[in-house]
């Protein structure tokens, strides 16, 4: 009855939230931003610019398993002849295979509006597609590819920052991607999505209410140190040990 409850409180979040936001066109504006920081911020700030916390690592899946997939973008460049496209290099992590990728996200609307829950604040939505190519001379690598979805807002001083403003709420989300990963070696594609606090269509993977949580039948596949690092038994060896495993910063070269 617990797990009935908590899908049906999933699925009004994504009939509440995941729509397209309608408002101002702001996509020809959004040129005169860089808005590469969206992507690669470490800390954020939360209800108005009151409070800052860590923004974690993206949560991800892959396959029909809901395979755990990790993806850290080291850096991201806006193009100086294209202003509505920026380069990406990062890395990809599926259980111990980790690749180097190199790719494009392409904005293609910019919306903004405003919120009565912050009326002196404008917020907006960038859509956009992405394409990512990983090192084909590493293993188990392929093409990424899909679309995405980020939200942002303007602060009282004019500035573009990454939208936390509701990041309290249960269900918050933000970078949103969703599309396929495709095997070089085989051509067979896989559905792949990540995102910030969510993953998009994952409601079969996430039975969290407030906050992402994977049911148990996947976490074979991925999900148990994570779930682990969760607990409240900070003593617990297993504990300690999914924490550093949480915490390693794997995209970086020793």
């Amino acid at each position: 009855m617990k797990r009935t409850l908590t899908f049906y409180l999933v699925i009004i979040f994504i009939a509440a939230y995941g729509q397209n936001i309608t408002g101002t066109d702001f996509t020809e504006e959004i040129k005169k931003y860089d808005i590469s920081y969206l992507w690669t911020l470490d800390k954020f700030q939360i209800e108005n610019d009151t409070e800052t916390v860590e923004r974690p690592e993206p949560l991800g899946y892959i396959g029909e398993n809901f395979q755990r997939f990790q993806i850290h973008f080291i850096s991201v460049i806006k193009n100086a002849d294209n202003k509505l496209q920026y380069f990406v290099y990062g890395k990809t992590k599926v259980n111990k295979n980790i690749c180097a990728f190199q790719g494009i996200i392409t904005i293609k609307r910019v919306v903004i509006y405003k919120d009565a829950e912050f009326p002196t604040l404008t917020q907006g939505t960038v859509y956009g597609q992405y394409v990512f190519y990983e090192n084909p001379g590493q293993k188990g690598s392929g093409i990424l590819r899909g679309h995405f979805q980020t939200d942002f807002y303007f602060n009282e001083k004019g500035e573009i920052k990454y939208n936390g403003l509701m990041a309290v709420a249960d269900g918050f989300q933000n970078n949103q991607f969703e599309g396929t990963w495709t095997s070089y070696k085989t051509g067979v594609s896989k559905k792949c999505n990540w995102g910030d606090f969510r993953i998009p269509d994952s409601h079969r993977l996430d039975i969290g209410a407030g906050e992402f949580a994977p049911a148990d039948e996947y976490l074979k596949y991925g999900w148990k140190s994570y779930v682990q690092a969760w607990e409240n038994a900070s003593d617990n060896p297993e504990v300690i040990e999914a924490r550093k495993k949480e915490n390693e910063k794997w995209w970086i070269e020793n």
